[in-house]
């Protein structure tokens, strides 16, 4: 049967829909960052709005059937707020009350309770005011010390873009030595005996790529590929191959072809200088008429 299919064994277990790292450039994104994203948006986090039930099974209290237990969590929707605060993991709740006995049930949205607080960071050497929940606060309490909030608990925990960009910077601060307390080295070497261990799961290019939004890392691609493919304009190809063609005609305007005007050796900048100075000389000399009547570019004589 998987012969007679245009595409073979992969129609026998249904046709798969392309996701966003099977085209276009999301497929070129590395390895690291697609590790954080299974880690973030893939990784089932902790139970933070219902307790999960360890046993696998129980007894109906109406029926008195036995019935295995399915923890399933409750779908949370997480709103541009959230990410600009560390929430601890909650979000907002969708779903359906029924305030009056007789009345039908209408929808209804349960929100979090907010606040306003200071959080400091010893690795970044800095106070930072965010909104917050009561479970982040008494997270940061059980973890002694934010630092240790955001280096403990996983992408999926932690939710908030805000909270995963904190995270990069704590580890690049890491991996660099700390260089916000480079004034104070015996505290900054305390710093980095405490806070260390924390780098041994990722290497330097999951650091670079950890915290980064969809949006964010194709943004950080377009950037790399275009610095690795940097696009000459024909007109700077255009000039210095009439530049060497005038000097190998051997006009002196155009100057002589020395070492230090070879590819090898100087500069890029210092050899197109020198092009543009040959150039000028070209047109302000009294022999070079036939090349400014050919210039459009050139001043015409009147």
């Amino acid at each position: 049967m998987a012969h007679a299919t245009p595409q073979g064994v992969k129609l026998l277990n249904g046709w798969k829909r392309p996701g966003r790292f099977d085209k276009g450039l999301g497929a070129q994104l590395p390895e690291a960052y697609r590790k954080f994203w299974r880690e973030w948006k893939l990784t089932t986090p902790a139970a933070v709005h219902y307790i999960p039930k360890e046993q696998q099974w129980e007894r109906d209290e109406v029926t008195h059937a036995i019935k295995p237990v399915q923890n399933i969590p409750l779908p949370l929707i997480d709103t541009p707020e959230s990410h600009r605060g560390i929430w601890g993991g909650e979000a907002v709740i969708k779903g359906f009350q029924k305030r009056q006995q007789t009345k039908r049930r209408v929808p209804h949205f349960w929100v979090p309770n907010l606040r306003r607080s200071v959080v400091h960071s010893h690795v970044l050497d800095s106070y930072m005011s965010v909104v917050v929940t009561e479970r982040t606060l008494e997270q940061i309490h059980e973890c002694h010390g934010f630092d240790h909030y955001l280096l403990k608990n996983r992408a999926c925990d932690l939710r908030s873009a805000l909270a995963l960009k904190l995270k990069r910077e704590v580890l690049q601060a890491l991996q660099n030595g700390v260089p916000a307390l480079a004034d104070e080295p015996e505290r900054q070497q305390e710093v980095l005996r405490e806070y260390r261990r924390y780098l041994e799961p990722y290497t330097p290019e999951e650091i670079d790529w950890y915290g980064h939004t969809y949006l964010e890392a194709i943004r950080k691609l377009q950037n790399q590929l275009r610095e690795a493919e940097k696009v000459v304009p024909h007109k700077l190809e255009f000039r210095g191959k009439l530049i060497e063609q005038l000097r190998q005609a051997g006009i002196s305007e155009a100057g002589k072809l020395e070492k230090s005007d070879a590819p090898a050796a100087g500069s890029s900048a210092e050899h197109k200088d020198s092009d543009i100075e040959a150039l000028t000389k070209l047109e302000s000399s009294p022999s070079s008429s036939w090349l400014s009547k050919i210039n459009p570019f050139g001043k015409k004589e009147t």
